[in-house]
């Protein structure tokens, strides 16, 4: 580990000695499973952070403050400078944010994330978000020639960027999506529980995580209480289309249906993106459909069979009214975000409404923000996370 921590810090003084060296005339603009295993999961990974990285504060050079272990176990110091942030990660961004407070310092990010925050409550929320830059990205390729004449003080990355990034001279922080087996408190704990070592603000990141462990416990007592009686409705996730394609997912669909008392469609094929055909979801018949933010079709495509190609007129959750929009707040709601406790709250109350009754949404959601954003949702901001844009998908339909 001491090997691979001080080959990274060559890599990184070799780079920010390159990067220094940049002609001034170069462009500076600022650019874009379970929840009660969580706690034991992001201590132990607190633990791992503190022993291991002690090991090697003394020799960190100038200008860094000190390590973390990061999601792919790669030890990492950690600036003392992070004005100029990027972050390469799709979902990440919503959660950075909102452990900031701000994404003042956010100059460059994700497309898909950009697209996703350009056209919800983010962009009103923070405009400054889009100023963020996309340019030096091609869909999750970077451009490192590019990335380097921004000047980034630190990214936020995913596993197979580290490498790019290391090598040439930038700090870089691995986030996982996939680490906790799709479980999207988990995944959203451990991003929260990680950000707050980079940021050290441990006692924010534990407020953070200790809520979304609450909100799953709940929904799941309330599931267990209501024991063999309890009917599981089966839901499809229309996730993804493209060139007249459907794609439904069986990763974080499946720990959505199952975290809600409920059965995914796609249950038992493996992938994150699944290719499905109308034949396919005739035979499945689902209870409930659920329209991701990946997609620009709304409820009443469905309900007016407007979609070319797609006769949705005889599946039953059409026939009964049951095909929702999901929710899109400072990021799309299906993957992991920062609303994702909000999402578990929503998805249940969706499902089974009967056992949720006691839940108004609208009033978690304005205690939510103020907590966590210490933002004062308007009405109208209200009215957009729970009927969101079409152009949030970034497609045409």
């Amino acid at each position: 580990m001491k090997m691979k921590f001080l080959h990274t810090l060559m890599a990184l003084c070799l780079g920010l000695s390159l990067m220094g060296c940049t002609s001034s005339s170069a462009s500076d603009t600022p650019a874009s499973t379970q929840a009660n295993e969580i706690s034991s999961d992001t201590a132990s990974l607190s633990e791992t952070t503190k022993e291991e990285a002690s090991s090697a504060s003394n020799s960190l050079p100038e200008g860094f403050t000190h390590t973390v272990i990061d999601h792919a176990g790669n030890e990492v110091a950690i600036p003392a400078k992070m004005e100029r942030i990027v972050i390469t990660s799709t979902p990440l961004p919503s959660a950075y944010v909102m452990f900031a407070g701000s994404a003042e310092k956010l100059i460059g990010m994700i497309p898909s994330s950009y697209a996703a925050a350009s056209n919800s409550l983010l962009a009103e929320l923070m405009p400054e978000i889009t100023e963020a830059s996309t340019d030096f990205m091609n869909g999750s390729d970077i451009n490192i020639e590019q990335l380097m004449l921004m000047k980034p003080d630190i990214v936020f990355c995913t596993e197979t960027q580290f490498e790019l990034l290391t090598t040439a001279g930038i700090p870089a922080v691995v986030f996982s999506s996939s680490n906790w087996e799709y479980n999207a408190i988990d995944t959203f704990g451990a991003w929260v529980t990680l950000f707050g070592q980079i940021f050290q603000d441990e006692e924010r990141a534990t407020d953070i995580v200790e809520y979304g462990n609450e909100v799953y416990e709940m929904i799941q007592t309330r599931l267990a209480e209501a024991g063999d009686s309890l009917e599981k409705p089966q839901t499809f996730f229309y996730f993804n289309y493209s060139d007249g394609t459907i794609f439904t997912s069986a990763h974080f669909a499946e720990w959505w249906a199952n975290s809600v008392g409920a059965v995914n469609s796609a249950t038992g094929i493996e992938g994150s993106s699944v290719e499905v055909n109308m034949e396919q979801i005739y035979e499945w018949n689902p209870d409930f459909i659920f329209l991701t933010n990946f997609i620009p079709f709304l409820e009443e495509d469905l309900y007016q069979n407007t979609i070319e190609d797609q006769d949705w007129s005889t599946v039953k959750a059409v026939q009964e009214g049951k095909v929702y929009k999901i929710p899109l707040g400072v990021y799309r709601w299906f993957p992991p975000s920062a609303d994702t406790p909000l999402m578990l709250m929503w998805l249940a109350k969706t499902v089974h409404p009967e056992l949720f009754s006691d839940i108004d949404m609208n009033e978690e959601t304005l205690k939510y923000y103020k907590n966590f954003y210490n933002i004062d949702l308007t009405e109208e901001q209200l009215n957009m996370i729970y009927n969101p844009s079409r152009d949030a998908s970034g497609k045409k339909q």
